[in-house]
């Protein structure tokens, strides 16, 4: 049986509380994935405890600054630098903060690159 997955969106105010009361819950994190629509990034933060699934969505710009759950989920350091390195967006607080240097790659941020398809692609 397929259970409804629900994302709810939450500010980015709210993100270290929603980890706290997850981490709280008993949940374990399994999941922070990031997604670029036109100029707006979403950042899903996907929790889980008995087979059950909780997702929470913050949406963002460019400049925006998001807060580390690193404090909360100790693990979450991976997910956040990969996310700076690859989205170029601002995590704070991160515990082990690699500075840009978690990915190395020939395009700085190469996925907050906005490429335009042309042609029949």
């Amino acid at each position: 049986m397929t259970e409804p997955q629900t994302i709810h969106p939450i500010s980015t105010g709210e993100v270290v509380q929603k980890a706290t009361q997850a981490r709280k819950d008993g949940c374990r994190l399994v999941l922070i994935s990031c997604t670029k629509i036109d100029d707006i990034f979403e950042i899903t933060y996907t929790y889980e405890k008995d087979l059950r699934l909780t997702h929470y969505r913050i949406t963002v710009k460019q400049d925006d600054e998001i807060p580390s759950i690193s404090g909360v989920y100790w693990g979450s350091f991976v997910y956040e630098n990969e996310i700076h390195d690859l989205y170029g967006l601002k995590v704070t607080g991160i515990n082990i903060d690699f500075l840009g240097t978690f990915y190395t790659t020939s395009v700085k941020h190469p996925f907050s690159v906005t490429i335009t398809k042309g042609g029949d692609a």
